[in-house]
């Protein structure tokens, strides 16, 4: 572990991690280059994921904590006060909308930190892109694709790693497990009582 500053969690505008890091970045660069002695990493933890949209597959990275980004700062002086230029320096980029504690910033425990990079390695060595699941067990679900089109069961097992999702269909009067892509699949809408 670097001995410089601590980890922090910064909370961003949703959907707007990235562009929050990028300019911080940039003003370090630009605007301030005092402060590239006080901010030393800014992290963005995603991973790679394939989505089905209007019937084509798309790759996109999802964010493992939305709306937050992770920043090692030197945030405090020697006596642990909050240093006002950093704190100030950091709040006013677009996009940061505040520390994760306000007004007195809770810096992570290597621990925490280290899981987090953690997950980003795992991320970064799976070879395949992981499909991006918004189902779970129990769900009702339509087949709108392949050879049980419009077939509806609930779903058994959902397999994260393969992108499948196995559906327990009924088939000539049995419940009959079909192995399908998760984009396979839709959910069904319930109707409302009447």
């Amino acid at each position: 572990m670097d001995k410089r500053g601590k980890w922090y969690t910064v909370q961003t505008l949703s959907g707007k991690e990235m562009k929050a890091k990028d300019s911080l970045e940039r003003r370090v660069l630009t605007e301030n280059k005092e402060m590239n002695d006080f901010v030393h990493e800014v992290l963005v933890p995603t991973e790679k994921v394939v989505e089905v949209r209007q019937g084509r597959k798309t790759t996109l990275n999802r964010k493992f904590y939305p709306g937050y980004i992770f920043m090692h700062l030197d945030l405090t002086d020697d006596a642990g006060k909050i240093r006002e230029d950093v704190w100030h320096f950091v709040k006013a980029t677009n996009g940061i909308i505040n520390f994760l504690g306000g007004e007195c910033p809770v810096a992570l425990q290597d621990s925490e930190i280290e899981h987090i990079k953690l997950q980003l390695q795992a991320a970064s060595e799976e070879k395949a892109v992981k499909p991006k699941i918004q189902f779970s067990i129990g769900e009702v679900v339509k087949i709108k694709d392949g050879p049980f089109e419009n077939f509806e069961g609930a779903i058994v097992v959902i397999d994260l790693d393969r992108g499948k999702i196995q559906v327990s269909v009924t088939i000539f009067g049995r419940e009959t497990p079909v192995e399908v892509e998760c984009w396979q699949v839709e959910r069904v809408e319930k109707e409302p009582n009447t």
